[in-house]
Order: C-alpha cells, then structure tokens, then sequence
C-alpha cells in the first residue's frame, strides 16, 4: 500500500493538476476504501485494524479535498509552494472587489425571489468562470502564485452563495 505521508493525488492515482475526472475519483476513493476496510483485518487484530481505520480515515480526507474545485485549488496551491493563507491575507484583483461591493448591494437591495435567483444565476456563472482560470493558471500556465487570488475569489464566492440562499429560503 501507498505511503501514508503521499499526497492526495499519488493517494488516488490522478495527474496532480487541478482538471479531474469525478467519476475517476470516486471510483478510486471506492477501491481504497474498499482495500483499507478495518472489518478486512479483523483476523489479524486490534492493531491492524487501527492501521485500517488511519488508513480509512486518509482516503476520506484525500477524497474530500480533491472532489472539492475549491479545496482542490488550494491543496494544490500550497503543494507548489503558494499557500492561500486565507485567514491572514485577503488580497484580491480590484475589479473582483467592485464585484463583490455590487452583489453585496444587491443581496441588501432584493426582496424577490427572483431577483435573487437572477443574481445566484449570475454568482454561479462567476463561479464557473474562476474554476476556468483556475484551471488555466494551475494546469496550463503552472502559476500557483496568480493562482492564489483567485482561490480567495472563490471563497467568497462560496460564502456568498451560501448567503443568497439562505436569504432565498426565507423568502420560499
């Protein structure tokens, strides 16, 4: 069996790039599981079975992060040297601040359903929209460092989300 201390990607088998296949994922984190399955080493006692469950507990948190767009993104990031360090610096493109100030507004504006369905259409457009340059910076142009911005662009962008739902769901 693979290391332990193996990165997520060696882990799973799958290029370490930012693009994966989700289907190819879960496959593999099934196989894994499979093969790591403390119930498997029953035979062989307690101690195996702790082994199984590290093990066990190893994929999970390998597939959580590589299942995610955004914790993917930033796994791969810190593995290439550029850590998002999210708490500690915010930094982000000017025009995306003016983005956020807008949206800001207009969650604080709307009232209607569907003034607010129209502006989770166009968050989830942008959305689409940073996981393409992610997708560029991190596969392409192996740009970790540019890439970092647009992690934090779609934190928000998460956050946001959750935000103009939650508002969404009061209204429905």
């Amino acid at each position: 069996m693979i290391s332990l201390q193996a990165n997520d990607f060696e882990l799973f088998d799958v290029p370490v790039q930012y693009a994966q296949d989700r289907a190819q994922l879960d496959a593999r984190w099934k196989a894994l599981q499979r093969e790591a399955h403390p119930d498997r080493f029953a035979a062989e006692g307690a101690a195996a079975q702790r082994i199984a469950m590290q093990w066990s507990v190893r994929i999970n948190e390998a597939y959580q992060r590589l299942k995610d767009p955004l914790k993917r993104a930033a796994y791969l990031c810190e593995l290439q040297g550029a850590p998002v360090q999210a708490e500690n610096n915010t930094a982000m493109p000017a025009a995306f601040l003016m983005q956020q100030m807008e949206w800001r507004e207009n969650l604080e504006d709307t009232s209607s359903a569907e003034g607010l369905e129209a502006l989770a259409d166009e968050v989830a457009a942008e959305q689409r929209r940073v996981q393409q340059v992610l997708a560029q910076l991190l596969d392409v142009d192996k740009d970790p460092a540019q890439a970092v911005g647009q992690v934090r662009a779609l934190m928000f962008i998460e956050r946001f989300t959750q935000e103009v739902n939650a508002k969404l769901d009061r209204l429905t």
